[in-house]
């Protein structure tokens, strides 16, 4: 832009663009555009100059109206006049070859119009709001959108705030960076009068941030040229010799593709299926990354074949019948067309095999992706425009925009907390680089998309930004998981969120944190709490995290305070009180004690921890007569006279399909005939002896619930297990880890039946996030 214009009739140092804007009149547009047309050629002439631009863009729009390209041509040039470019040549060559590239691509009006004038207001005395009453306001924003941020006002920061300034515009109109793609690829093709250290600075930033937009903009045909321009310069011995393969390969007699390509038109026109089959050569970069990959190349490798149908069910008939009639490689089959990429990108991608080991890539899709594989956002048009038909309009009557809600929304949500020019510039190049994308799922039915290698903390901040630091826990496909859990596409992600305020992230989460959204956030809360974390009346530290006094929520679920310890609560009742309370000799940091029994009394062992701490054995129940009673439930066992237990491994109810098996001592163990301790016992030889439920529908049972730590939770627990007709045997609470509390329950019920309702109503208990029957090692198995 810019930089490669000079103005010889302007000698000494340039005068500051806003000083001269300000002491310089008003132009008159009409009277340059006048002067700029040459000879007395009429009004609704085209000027020669943009014959090739016109004829490229009604290949695309043959209806197109071409008289706002005249105007917009007639004042750039008039604008640009006397400039040059560091080439020598007159500096509206430039933006003519932007747009020459735009139309190409199939662009519409509005950004070629743009296009044409896109360095008018950065390098001349044209301004915006002249552009807006000439060309309206949707020419007015593009320009606007790629107009640099001049150094006199930005400094050093210019370059990366020019480009925020561009990323914020794009977010409204994907257009601008359409142009900004152009621009930049002209300039690249033409960046050899530069000095060498410049060569490769520009490049840099070519490499590392418009080459990974151009490739999630979807627009193909500018990455892959922009790809090998910066592989040329910042690599100039490697394509050298990527360079001399290419050459040498065209050199050969036979390519393997071409007769491939006759075999695959064959078996097409036998089919019936009208397709057009190209060879698509493989630019610089795709060889020179084949090369390393494969080492010596073979003469396939340099290209792929390329297969257009119309329809889409054709791509899966060319499909099976390449795989029909020619060894198709498994491995090499991807189907973009079903699970599209996030730009855009649909097709079918296979590999077939030659007797001789040639190895053809072959890529199968109709006309209109291939259009868009090729322009990307380009060949969206206008996005305010109301859609051709009713198949493309969106779902919410909003316009169909596939990048805004995807990375693009990320990135500008991210860049709003960036502190400065220099986080920006390096966060965004670190986020540009993770070039693929994930999709989870939230519990309301929407979806996070998420860069490849996301965890759980990045899941927070996408869906909460800075409430995120609240957050205390996630589920994974409905399982308790850890906020470093790397999460993967298809995913469903169920956030659980604390509801103090003033909730703390973890340092640690920045080791776990991917993407800036998440990084950017937790840095800014650290830089504005550099104090050390506090500490608990135990003096132990705090982790920042946890909090004390805090709460917590589900969603759907009450809030109460949380404890992050299990100190007992003045305000609680009795029995809470007397669950926090260690049993003397306990030896643990966690509760056993008992519950709603005698003091002292021990219940019958089915497995689970009794009072002090200990697991009690041997204290089952004698069978006599082939029948026993445990834990109020009746059991019938083919072995009169045995002691009898319930394993603790499944912990089986009535009516559970049971078995059992004699283990050391002669004690019957009885388990769900699913456990995994029976598969074991079965497969080591040991032999199983019938059981059976007899007629009483009592039963013991052993439940674990997951919760937050908070006063009086305990309290409402029991409470809402004596409303459901349980009595508590005993129980254990371990002490908090991460704010989380695990409780052990063994209750006796008077029916079986009522378990499910007792677990509903211990579930629906403020805090409490699970709700599920013991499974634990059984010792005596």
């Amino acid at each position: 832009m810019s930089a490669e214009a000079t103005n010889p009739a302007t000698p000494g140092p340039a005068v500051p663009a806003v000083a001269r804007r300000k002491a310089r009149p008003r132009i008159d547009l009409r009277r340059l555009g006048r002067a700029a047309l040459l000879g007395p050629a009429a009004r609704d002439r085209l000027p020669a100059a943009i014959g090739h631009v016109v004829d490229a863009h009604r290949a695309h729009h043959p209806d197109a109206d071409l008289e706002p390209l005249r105007r917009a041509y007639v004042l750039a040039e008039s604008s640009h006049r006397g400039q040059l470019r560091k080439s020598g040549e007159p500096y509206i060559t430039h933006p003519l070859a932007v747009t020459l590239i735009l139309a190409e691509l199939g662009a519409e009006t509005t950004t070629l119009t743009a296009s044409l004038l896109h360095d008018t207001v950065e390098d001349t005395e044209v301004t915006l709001d002249q552009v807006r009453e000439q060309f309206g306001e949707e020419v007015r924003y593009l320009v606007d959108g790629v107009t640099k941020l001049e150094k006199v006002g930005y400094g050093a920061a210019a370059e990366p705030e020019t480009f925020r300034k561009m990323l914020v515009a794009t977010g409204n109109d994907v257009r601008v960076m359409s142009i900004k793609l152009a621009d930049r690829l002209h300039n690249m093709r033409t960046l050899g009068v530069m000095r060498p250290e410049k060569q490769a600075r520009i490049a840099k930033v070519t490499r590392d941030v418009l080459i990974p937009l151009a490739e999630r903009l979807g627009v193909q045909a500018l990455k892959t040229e922009l790809e090998d321009l910066v592989f040329a310069i910042l690599h100039p011995e490697e394509y050298a010799r990527t360079r001399q393969l290419i050459a040498d390969n065209a050199a050969r007699p036979e390519d393997p593709l071409a007769v491939i390509a006759d075999e695959t038109r064959m078996v097409l026109r036998d089919a019936g299926i009208q397709a057009e089959v190209l060879i698509r050569p493989r630019h610089f970069v795709s060889v020179h990354r084949v090369s390393r990959k494969r080492g010596r190349l073979r003469g396939a490798d340099f290209g792929r074949l390329l297969v257009l149908v119309s329809e889409d069910a054709d791509c899966y008939g060319v499909l099976g019948e390449l795989h029909t009639c020619m060894t198709p490689v498994v491995s090499e089959f991807k189907d973009f067309i079903a699970v599209p990429k996030f730009n855009l990108y649909q097709s079918l991608h296979t590999a077939v095999a030659r007797a001789d080991g040639q190895v053809a890539e072959v890529l199968i899709r109709t006309h209109q992706m291939h259009r868009v594989a090729e322009a990307g956002v380009v060949a969206l048009g206008n996005p305010y425009a109301p859609p051709a038909d009713e198949h493309t309009s969106a779902a919410d009557g909003e316009r169909a925009d596939p990048t805004r809600p995807g990375w693009l929304s990320r990135l500008l949500e991210w860049q709003r907390g960036a502190p400065d020019p220099d986080t920006f510039w390096s966060t965004l190049r670190e986020d540009l680089a993770q070039d693929r994308e994930i999709t989870v799922f939230r519990p309301d039915g929407g979806t996070l998309g998420l860069p490849e290698g996301a965890t759980c903390v990045d899941a927070a901040y996408a869906q909460y930004g800075e409430d995120a630091h609240a957050c205390i826990g996630a589920r994974v496909n409905g399982r308790l998981a850890t906020l470093s859990t790397v999460l993967r596409d298809g995913d469903s992600v169920q956030l659980l969120m604390g509801q103090d305020p003033a909730s703390e992230p973890s340092r640690d989460w920045l080791e776990h944190a991917h993407t800036p959204a998440a990084r950017i956030a937790i840095q800014r809360w650290l830089a504005a709490h550099p104090e050390a974390p506090a500490q608990d009346p135990a003096g132990e530290p705090v982790r920042l995290g946890q909090r004390r006094a805090d709460t917590a929520r589900t969603p759907g679920g009450a809030a109460g305070p949380r404890s992050g310890t299990a100190a007992a609560d003045p305000a609680a009742p009795a029995a809470e009180d007397a669950l926090r309370r260690p049993a003397a000799g306990a030896g643990r940091e966690g509760v056993d004690a008992p519950v709603g029994g005698a003091p002292g009394a021990r219940p019958a062992d089915d497995g689970v921890r009794a009072d002090h701490g200990r697991r009690s054995k041997g204290h089952g129940t004698r069978a006599e007569k082939g029948g026993s009673r445990l834990g109020g439930a009746d059991l019938v066992v083919d072995r009169p006279g045995a002691v009898v237990r319930l394993a603790g491994c499944c912990t089986p109810v009535p009516p559970d399909e049971i078995t059992g098996f004699c283990v050391r001592g002669g004690v019957v163990t009885v388990h769900r005939v699913h456990c995994a301790a029976v598969t074991s016992m079965k497969s080591g030889g040991r032999a199983e002896i019938g059981v059976r439920w007899g007629d009483s529908a009592a039963c013991r049972v052993t439940l674990v619930a997951e919760s937050f730590g908070r006063p009086h939770l305990l309290a409402d627990l029991t409470e809402a297990m004596a409303l459901e007709g349980a009595e508590i045997v005993s129980a254990t609470v371990e002490p908090p880890s991460q704010q989380r509390v695990r409780h052990t329950y063994t209750l006796q019920l008077p029916d079986a039946t009522r378990l499910p309702a007792l677990m509903r109503a211990m579930r629906n208990v403020p805090g409490v996030y699970d709700v599920g029957r013991a499974h634990h090692q059984d010792p005596h198995a």
